[in-house]
Formats: structure tokens, C-alpha cells, sequence
């Protein structure tokens, strides 16, 4: 695990600094724009660590996940004073944000003491785990990984909106933005969908709990039928498929496959492969059956045992 961080940590400085070098330099509307923001992202990397240290919860990122991208979005569409396709971008990244909130909230994410509320349960395991264990090693890894790592990812994912601005980029909405603009929205309803899943199956498993019932279905602890049937990480593979689909706009404005705002959905990529490694690691532990879950059904994409 700690391999899989300090590999995160180094991607996130090497892989930004690579792609803004790649292909049509920003102009000065771009640059700054993107110093400005620049502030704003290093406030939330600021306010998420003392937090973080202050409280102990360690999700403070988590909470905030879906709803700074929604600032960094508009933010940026109005410094660009409020081009088409920036509006479309900022829309979209809305609708996301939204979904996302609520099913973030409904897990008792947020209270009115908005740095308490619910942590993610793999903090609390990691820091129990050698090398994590010492206060002052932790206090390092929130400010690298959970807090500096993940913010800057973030802003990272919601750069391509500033593709609109590129020089002899497209003035207007053209059909190619609307096919991205389904792309992602259907992305985020499958997102909904396996998320839902998720809740049915684990409200209902602590129900039967709670209720001393007999389990049945759900005595091996974890959903592994409708989306979940198809892949192990049907939510995980849609918010990658989400960003993905997002920095498709950079390319039509830009006429690039590859260009400087690609770092976004690529670290996510990369992020997504170890939060998932993580997570499938606790779950094989805490589950006797899930291992055969793992050899029998892909982890993002349908018929690829990865």
C-alpha cells in the first residue's frame, strides 16, 4: 500500500508537468485563470489538513469531493466569461455533483458540524497498520496523499473546461460536445445505479442484523448481483468513465487527442487502481467468499479479469 501512494505522490507532480508542456501552450486568458485558481485550490489543501488533524476524521476530502469541483467549474466559466461550451462543461459537472452529494449524505456523511459526520473506514485501518501507526507519519501522509494528492486531483479532473478558451477552438456547441454531453450524463445514471445497489443491499443486510433475522442473500456480505454482477467496481469504473468522457471536450476544442489537460483522468485512473486494491484487500479479509467474487467477475471493464 505504502508503494502504491508514494507511486500516486510521484505521478501527481511528474504527470501534470508532462502534459503542460504537451501540444498547444495555454494563453495568457488560460494561465491566468489557472493561477487564480490556483489560490482557491491551495486554501481547500490547507483547510482539509488541520481539519483532518484537528478532528481526526480524515475525510474531509471525502466531503468535499463532489462539491468543489462544482466551484472549480463555474468559477472558471465565469472568468471565461461564460462560453458556451463552458457553461455546457459546468452544467454537467453540476448534475454529477449533485448526484454524488446526495448519496454521499445519506450515508450520514454531513452534519451541522461539518467536519464531523462519517469517515471512510479504510482510514481507520490503514492507520492501524505498521508504518501508519505513528502520529507524526500520519500527520505526513494527510498532508501529501489525503489532503495536497487528492485536492490538486481534483482541480486536475475539471481543467479541461479551460480547453474552450484554446486559440481557434470552436466558438460554439457542436454536435460532438452534445454526444459527450449524453456520454457523461449516461455515465452518471449508471453511476446512480450501482450506488443504489450498493444501499439496497447494505441497508437491508444491517436491517436483518439489527433484527436478528436470518440473512439469506445477503449472508456473504457484500452485493454481487445486478451491476455488481457485471463488475466488481461498477461505481469506481463509471466516475473514471465520467472524467474520461469530460476531458473528450478538451479534445474538440483543442482538435488533440493528447493535450495538457489530460492529467486529470489519468491520475484518477491511477487512483481508482489502487483505491480499489485497498479496498478489495479489506473485503477478501473481512469476507470468506469474496475471492471467488474476484476470480469469477472483472474488476472496471466487463470481460477483462484486471
Amino acid at each position: 500500500m505504502l508503494g502504491t501512494i508514494l507511486l500516486l505522490i510521484i505521478t501527481l507532480i511528474i504527470v501534470p508537468l508532462v502534459s503542460f508542456y504537451y501540444g498547444t501552450p495555454l494563453n495568457e486568458t488560460q494561465q491566468h485563470i489557472l493561477e487564480s485558481m490556483g489560490v482557491s485550490v491551495g486554501i481547500v489543501v490547507a483547510l482539509c489538513f488541520l481539519l483532518g488533524e484537528l478532528t481526526r476524521n480524515n475525510s474531509q476530502v471525502d466531503k468535499i469531493w463532489s462539491i468543489v469541483p462544482v466551484y472549480y467549474a463555474w468559477h472558471m466559466t465565469i472568468m471565461g466569461d461564460g462560453h458556451p461550451r463552458m457553461v455546457l462543461m459546468s452544467c454537467l459537472v453540476t448534475i454529477w455533483g449533485i448526484r454524488l452529494t446526495y448519496n454521499f449524505a445519506r450515508r450520514g456523511a454531513y452534519t451541522w458540524k461539518f467536519w464531523e459526520g462519517e469517515e471512510d473506514y479504510r482510514w481507520k485501518i490503514l492507520r492501524s497498520r505498521p508504518g501508519f501507526s505513528h502520529r507524526g507519519v500520519w500527520m505526513l501522509f494527510n498532508l501529501f496523499f489525503i489532503s495536497a494528492y487528492q485536492n490538486v486531483l481534483i482541480f486536475l479532473f475539471t481543467l479541461p473546461i479551460l480547453s474552450a478558451l484554446q486559440e481557434g477552438a470552436p466558438s460554439g456547441i457542436g454536435v460532438w460536445d452534445i454526444i459527450l454531453a449524453v456520454l457523461y450524463t449516461g455515465f452518471v445514471v449508471l453511476e446512480y445505479i450501482a450506488d443504489q445497489q450498493q444501499y439496497d443491499f447494505q441497508t437491508e443486510k444491517h436491517r436483518r442484523i439489527a433484527a436478528g433475522e436470518d440473512l439469506g442473500p445477503y449472508d456473504k456480505g457484500f452485493v454481487d448481483s445486478g451491476l455488481w454482477a457485471r463488475v466488481r467496481h461498477p461505481n469506481y469504473a463509471m466516475e473514471q468513465a465520467i472524467w474520461i468522457a469530460f476531458y473528450g471536450f478538451s479534445v474538440v476544442a483543442t482538435g488533440e487527442w493528447i493535450n495538457w489537460s489530460m492529467s486529470g483522468c489519468l491520475l484518477l485512473v491511477l487512483l481508482f487502481k489502487g483505491s480499489s486494491d485497498f479496498s478489495e484487500e479489506v473485503s477478501a479479509e473481512k469476507y470468506p467468499e469474496y475471492k471467488n467474487y474476484q476470480q469469477r467477475v472483472p474488476r472496471f471493464i466487463p470481460g477483462l479479469k484486471v
